[in-house]
Parts: C-alpha cells; sequence; structure tokens
C-alpha cells in the first residue's frame, strides 16, 4: 500500500453481499445478536492456498479441526453498526489487502440488535462477552479485535477476560480514562471533553422521551442541522460522503448511548485492563474530541504492551476519514490473524 490517496473516499454501503458477507443471528447471554460474517470461513482452505470466489474443500490429509480458526472482530462504536466499516473494507479491497476471516457484530442495542430487556445484560462484560459467545458459535477460537469508540472499550474488557483468545486489539479512537471520568464528573471535567459531555447531556434527554426522541434523531440525518451537530467529530465535515451522516443518525440511539455511558461510568477499568496480556495499538485522530491528551498515556501505565500513534487529518471516525493511513498502520503481516490468506 501506498500513502494517503484522500480524506473519507468512501461513503456508507448497507448491502452486505458487496463484500461477501452473510448476516446471522446468533443467541447469547444478552440475546440475539445480529452479525456479518465471511460466509465461507478462509480457515477452511489450506494456509498455503488462495481465497477465492469459490472455495474448494480441504483437503483429507489437513481436517479442518487442525486448521488455525482466528477471526478478525471488528467493534463498532455507539451509534454505529456493523456498515460503519465498509468504508474501511472498499478500502482494503482497492489495495488489494485480504483481512481474513471476519466477524462484525450489531452491538446489544444498535443497529438490527436489541437493547437487552434485562439490565445486567447491558454492562460492559455483558456485552464483550456476547461478542465472545458469537464468534465461537462461528467456529472462531481465537480473534484479533478492532474497535472503535465504545467497541474499542468492549475490545479492551474482552482482551482481559479472554486473554488466551485474544491475539492483539486494535483501537480506532477508544474511549477509555476520559470517558470514564467525564461520566462521573460532568461538571468538573467538562472543559476536558466538552463535545461528548454535550452530547451525553443532549442523549439523556433524548432518552427521556422515548421513541420520540429516537424517531426526531432519526428525521434530522439528511440535514445541514445535523450535519453541524455532527461537525465536531470529523476533521473536515463537509467533505463526508452523505451516506455517512445518513448512517449516523438512522443508528443513533439515545437510550442506548445513555445506558453505555452511565455502564462505563461504573466500570473500574484499571483494574480490569491490567489483565490484558496480548499487544494494543491506538490510533486517535489528531482533531478527535472524544479522546483526551491523557488517554494514552493512562493506557500506556495499565497494559503491558501498548503503542499509540496519531492519525493527522482525522477526527473521531479515522476508519471512515482516513482508512487507507489505518490500513498501512494496523494490517502489516503481523498485525493481521493467523489464517489471513497471504499474509502469514
Amino acid at each position: 500500500m501506498t500513502g494517503d490517496r484522500g480524506y473519507a473516499p468512501f461513503g456508507i454501503v448497507a448491502d452486505p453481499g458487496c463484500f461477501g458477507l452473510k448476516t446471522s443471528v446468533i443467541a447469547t447471554g444478552a440475546g440475539a445478536v445480529t452479525v456479518r460474517h465471511t460466509a465461507t470461513p478462509a480457515t477452511l482452505v489450506p494456509r498455503t492456498g488462495s481465497v477465492a470466489p469459490s472455495l474448494p474443500a480441504p483437503p483429507t490429509s489437513l481436517p479442518p479441526a487442525a486448521l488455525p480458526r482466528t477471526a478478525l472482530v471488528l467493534l463498532h462504536g455507539a451509534a454505529g453498526s456493523w456498515s460503519t466499516f465498509t468504508p474501511l473494507l472498499q478500502a482494503a479491497r482497492r489495495a488489494g489487502l485480504d483481512l481474513g476471516d471476519l466477524v462484525i457484530p450489531d452491538l446489544p442495542g444498535w443497529g438490527d440488535t436489541a437493547l437487552p430487556a434485562d439490565p445486567n445484560q447491558r454492562t460492559i462484560e455483558a456485552i464483550s462477552s456476547s461478542v465472545a459467545e458469537v464468534t465461537r458459535a462461528l467456529g472462531y477460537d481465537s480473534w484479533v479485535l478492532l474497535g472503535h469508540s465504545l467497541g474499542g472499550f468492549v475490545a479492551l474488557d474482552l482482551a482481559a477476560h479472554e486473554p488466551r483468545a485474544t491475539e492483539k486489539v486494535l483501537l480506532v479512537s477508544a474511549t477509555t480514562f476520559s470517558v470514564i471520568e467525564s461520566v462521573r464528573h460532568p461538571i468538573r471535567r467538562f472543559r476536558g471533553l466538552p463535545a461528548y459531555i454535550g452530547m451525553l447531556f443532549v442523549m439523556r434527554t433524548l432518552a427521556a422521551l422515548g421513541r420520540s426522541g429516537t424517531r426526531l434523531v432519526n428525521a434530522t440525518g439528511d440535514t445541514r442541522l445535523f450535519r453541524l451537530v455532527m461537525s465536531p467529530l470529523f476533521a473536515h465535515p463537509h467533505s463526508v460522503d452523505a451516506t455517512v451522516m445518513h448512517a449516523l443518525a438512522e443508528e443513533a440511539r439515545p437510550r442506548s448511548f445513555a445506558e453505555a455511558s452511565a455502564r462505563a461510568g461504573q466500570y473500574d477499568a484499571a483494574r480490569v485492563w491490567a489483565g490484558i496480556r496480548c499487544p494494543v495499538l491506538a490510533l486517535h485522530g489528531s482533531a478527535d474530541v472524544f479522546v483526551a491528551d491523557s488517554d494514552d498515556a493512562l493506557l500506556d501505565a495499565v497494559i503491558p504492551d501498548f503503542t499509540a500513534h496519531t492519525l493527522e487529518g482525522a477526527g473521531h471516525f479515522g476508519h471512515i476519514e482516513r482508512p487507507d493511513a489505518m490500513l498501512e498502520h494496523f494490517f502489516a503481516p503481523a498485525s493481521l490473524p493467523t489464517n489471513a490468506a497471504g499474509m502469514r
């Protein structure tokens, strides 16, 4: 791959079939989770073979059970779903980069996955456990996690609770310590993350309106007002494709946002994340208003193998704003799952 190919080069694609993905619904402790995933796992092909549209059956001398079963699991953020990652998938396809077997769930409360009725199943731990259940149900016993924003928070929890299964964690603008403190002390911490605290206030207000609040956000997705409200989250908001703004409005769930924020405020991050044993590589945009300057240092103090970089010319959505640069940071051969064809 070569350098930067421009800002926000792709829009959101809503059809998983465009990427050879299948949609499944899998029962978990947090309820039924909708997931898009590789239709025919690359792990069913000998590692010396290539992934083709029509995959050959594995040879009898190498039974499927003996093959590596590692997936790249993509975890979206709040106001997102599986489709949030389609600009990244388009960039990978343009670069000729095979990301291996993909598992892309709609996290509980977002996309096509309902918010659990039981409040005990809305915790960060319950959500990350559901990701492990989904991934194992699809036949994988290990994974590389790529999490954006809230998805990064979930990825860190899963890595801490599943150290043997987690090979690596890749974070894109993960909301971590500064968000936790903002939820706990919104007035005292307002200067640190004013954009996040302001959005939290709005989402809590809309959540109190029930379905009317959700419909109100959904209805503004194609308006200049919504683009203006969301502009702090992007380095160059006027250059972002309209499908991105539409998807953000469509996926906005005030109740889920407020619930996830409340759970983050109750979370003992330093204690839990100290149990992470795999490498963690973090990226956040140079204009990211949801990540504080202190977050990298705090993560580095807790996680034994932690590396952070700044993605220049990006805000909170680096995988949409600078997908080519993100691929270059994350997906060198050593960063890909062990079954990614042609890479390891």
